[in-house]
């Protein structure tokens, strides 16, 4: 009966492997400013048109730590340059925020430098549904990387099946 067990928990863990693998997630890290990052005297909105974000996609601050810092606040707070009531407050350097809900989001430097340009506002989509055919073209905007690599990779799913099989019906 042990042996029975140990089957049914090998083959349970290679379901799971098997579903995550084949799925495809993705999300995309958008980094502020591109190789410019988060500072005084840059043009974030033409940075943040040229981006399309999702919901899951992260938004990075990338700054010198102790210097600047990135407030989440509403509409009122970006036009005002103002930090009350903000949604979130952040000051490591290197902050992802995961963009969780559809709508606009709006940041802003809380140390006076909103008044210099640092503030970006972004909207963010749905999740769009995966696409029906690939047609071999892939665009990516220069200041995005990704940070969930689609998982569907064969060779990789074949490379695990096989260690799976090793370990599990030796």
């Amino acid at each position: 009966m042990a042996a029975s067990s140990s089957h049914l928990t090998c083959s349970l863990l290679l379901l799971t492997f098997i579903t995550f693998t084949i799925s495809p997630v993705t999300a995309t890290d958008h980094i502020v400013g591109a190789n410019r990052g988060w500072n005084p005297g840059q043009n974030y909105t033409l940075w943040a048109n040229n981006q399309t974000f999702y919901v899951g996609d992260f938004i990075s601050f990338r700054y010198q730590k102790n210097q600047y810092n990135v407030f989440e606040v509403n509409q009122t707070g970006y036009d005002n340059c103002i930090t009350e009531g903000a949604f979130g407050n952040y000051s490591s350097g290197k902050d992802f925020i995961m963009l969780n809900k559809t709508g606009r989001h709006y940041f802003i430097c809380g140390n006076g430098q909103c008044f210099n340009g640092m503030k970006v506002s972004v909207v963010v989509h749905p999740l769009a549904a995966p696409p029906t055919s690939s047609t071999g073209e892939h665009s990516t905007p220069k200041s995005s990387a990704p940070v969930v690599l689609e998982r569907g990779l064969w060779s990789l799913l074949l490379s695990n099946l096989a260690w799976f099989g090793f370990v599990c019906w030796i």
